[in-house]
């Protein structure tokens, strides 16, 4: 799969800006190669560029875009140690490269753990929306019978991931409400289209506004 696999680039555009007018928000958008937006050619239509579109509507937001194509969370948390920045709410995306790197549920919820210590202490995240392992199994890309087995192992390390968020009052564990369609994926079968991006980013910004008294 890696061989044949359709590579695409990650998305132009800025990782860092202002917009919107009111209450100061600072966001960051750490993770993977969804999180930088990989199936869309702009970060205007990746997950950033449209969540921030939407809570500039409410909210002055200064938004930055820590994220790698290929990177786990521990490749996640060293990144983000060397930030010298704080931040009201962090929105992550985490999990498929672990998965696919076959890491145990039990370390990957160590590392997330550690993830969410250096997010709630020294970057001060006072809001942390994780977005939930995908479901690999409805990955088109992926043929049977490996679509099965990451989608086990897949399940297997959000599951680890939930229970482990119940330690931080600061955690929502969100999972992206996006329809079963073929539109919803990219030309590689792999990452969301502009139009997943669309439904993740309304997700995320209903439960960052119905937050907004922590922030």
């Amino acid at each position: 799969m890696r061989r044949k696999a359709q590579l695409l680039a990650e998305p132009a555009g800025p990782r860092a800006g202002r917009a919107g007018s009111g209450p100061a928000l600072r966001l960051l958008i750490a993770g993977d190669s969804a999180a930088a937006g990989v199936g869309v050619d702009s970060q205007d239509l990746a997950l950033c560029g449209q969540l921030v579109s939407r809570l500039a509507q409410t909210f002055t937001v200064d938004w930055r875009v820590e994220a790698t194509t290929g990177h786990t969370t521990s490749d996640t948390l060293a990144r983000l140690r060397a930030l010298p920045d704080r931040f009201d709410v962090v929105v992550t995306s985490l999990g498929v490269n672990d998965t696919t790197r076959a890491i145990p549920a039990r370390r990957f919820a160590a590392r997330q753990a550690a993830l969410m210590d250096l997010l709630t202490g020294p970057l001060a995240a006072r809001l942390v929306v994780v977005t939930s392992v995908p479901d690999m199994a409805l990955f088109p890309a992926l043929p049977h019978p490996l679509s099965w087995v990451l989608g086990q192992q897949s399940q297997r390390l959000d599951r680890s991931l939930a229970n482990m968020l119940k330690r931080y009052p600061q955690a929502v564990h969100h999972r992206p409400h996006i329809p079963p369609d073929p539109a919803m994926a990219a030309r590689d079968g792999y990452h969301p289209s502009a139009l997943a991006y669309a439904h993740w980013a309304e997700g995320l910004a209903r439960v960052i506004q119905a937050q907004a008294r922590r922030i």
